[in-house]
């Protein structure tokens, strides 16, 4: 089992969610994120004071996946999110140690689904 972290652009979630649908992956966890990495922000001014912005939006994908499809959601991911340009993401794959689904008990790769 596998947790597959994935920080994109906020305006590529929607062909990102196609992506893994093609893929058969339908469960996942989406939050909103605030970060930077190569594009170090930018500058703005308001009232004529200037300040940099370096804490860009994003969108944080969380899926668990059992072994068999952590290749098809990796892969999924990129094609969806994919520009070409600095602050397309990244995504972090994790081991997981155990899942439970709580409405029924079950645990490990049956609990993921």
């Amino acid at each position: 089992m596998k947790l597959i972290t994935a920080y994109i652009q906020p305006h590529k979630l929607q062909d990102v969610k196609q992506s893994l649908y093609k893929n058969e992956v339908f469960k996942m966890s989406v939050t909103n994120a605030l970060g930077c990495g190569e594009q170090k922000g930018y500058h703005e001014s308001y009232r004529g004071v200037e300040f940099e912005v370096n804490l860009l939006k994003k969108i944080r994908l969380e899926i668990a996946v059992n072994e068999d499809f952590v290749d098809k959601t990796v892969d999924a991911i990129v094609e969806g999110a994919r520009t070409g340009q600095i602050g397309d993401g990244k995504i972090f794959i994790t081991d997981l140690q155990k899942c439970v689904r709580i409405r029924t008990g079950e645990v490990g790769s049956k609990a993921i689904g």
